[in-house]
């Protein structure tokens, strides 16, 4: 085994064991600082010589199919490792800087440990998730900055969905996150012409009754995506936004009208992650939610805010619950 391998398999066993959900190179001339992100703070681990960094680095973008030669452009690439009967599912993204190259690995977990009960704070509103998923068609949008667990809401979500019945499902993803039975997921590659759109378009060809887009990123996907909807299937995805109120001025911004709104949207999930805490040690994270649907949801679409709504509980509502439910500390609490 080679020095390079022998300093990986440490680094992201200590990584795994830690449950960092990211891990972070930071190169200077003289070291490179690596950084864990768990439970969303980002933790410092160690510091390496730039000699061992350099193989490192070398070593990771060999593996995972990128141009080792290449240093003046971004470039991503994807690993599978594999510790005892876990599997993680590695996506490495370079970046230039300063004549050398940073590198994040985000660490995806394709066996998940928590079920879908645990990832949300409140039982009540997973119910309600679970409401809306039992649409025919429409289209359900999950918001919220990168790493706020839309994606593995939407994975553990669908899985629910195929446990209880029988629909013809395909996901377009950039990357496929999480491998899935009974599922058709399809890889966006744009430089092998196969974007959200081209993908969609063959997806829609498959009869499908369930369309996961990863994400919706432009004014094209967004209204394709929309008029999926409006022919009879069931369409789920993601968008960045600062929350639920939020999302309804992304998609006008992106061109689409108060009309297609009203049609094709069933509602709108803004997540955010709450580290909980016991015995003031972080154990793990638990998503809240702002939700709009129903009425809630035709207020916000034409008047594009939730102010005039009692019945709204809003991020910082659902902070003070879990406060004082004794989920968080008072740190966590004031300083969200």
């Amino acid at each position: 085994m080679s020095p390079a391998t022998t300093l990986s398999n440490k680094l992201l066993i200590s990584a795994f064991e830690a449950q960092a959900s990211d891990v972070h190179f930071y190169p200077f001339p003289n070291h490179t600082d690596v950084y864990f992100r768990i439970h969303g703070k980002r933790i410092f681990y160690k510091s390496l010589v730039n000699s061992q960094y350099q193989s490192l680095l070398t070593y990771y973008k060999f593996t995972s199919g990128m141009d080792i030669g290449e240093i003046r452009k971004p470039q991503n690439g994807t690993i599978t490792h594999q510790k005892l009967d876990q599997i993680y599912s590695l996506r490495l993204s370079t970046l230039p800087v300063n004549q050398m190259e940073s590198l994040a690995i985000r660490i995806l977990p394709q066996e998940e440990n928590l079920t879908l009960d645990q990832l949300f704070l409140f039982p009540n509103q997973l119910n309600k998730l679970k409401e809306w998923i039992t649409n025919h068609a429409g289209i359900i949008l999950f918001t919220g900055p990168t790493g706020s667990g839309k994606t593995t809401t939407l994975y553990g979500l669908l899985q629910a969905i195929l446990k209880e019945k029988s629909y013809q499902t395909i996901t377009l993803e950039d990357p496929i996150e999480k491998e899935m039975d009974d599922i058709l997921q399809v890889q966006v590659n744009e430089k092998a012409g196969i974007t959200y759109q081209t993908g969609l378009k063959a997806a829609l060809r498959h009869d499908p009754d369930i369309i996961m887009i990863g994400e919706i990123r432009d004014k094209a996907t967004a209204q394709f995506a929309f008029d999926a909807s409006l022919t009879g299937h069931l369409v789920l995805s993601t968008l960045h936004a600062k929350n639920a109120a939020g999302t309804i001025h992304r998609l006008l911004e992106m061109g689409l009208k108060q009309t297609d709104l009203q049609q094709s949207l069933i509602a709108v999930a803004a997540l955010e992650l709450l580290p909980l805490q016991i015995n003031n040690k972080t154990t793990r994270r638990a998503a809240i939610l702002e939700l709009l649907d129903s009425e809630k949801l035709e207020n916000t679409i034409m008047r594009h805010d939730t102010k005039n709504s009692s019945t709204f509980h809003t991020f910082d509502h659902l902070r003070k619950k879990a406060f004082a439910y004794g989920f968080i500390s008072e740190e966590i609490y004031k300083n969200s």
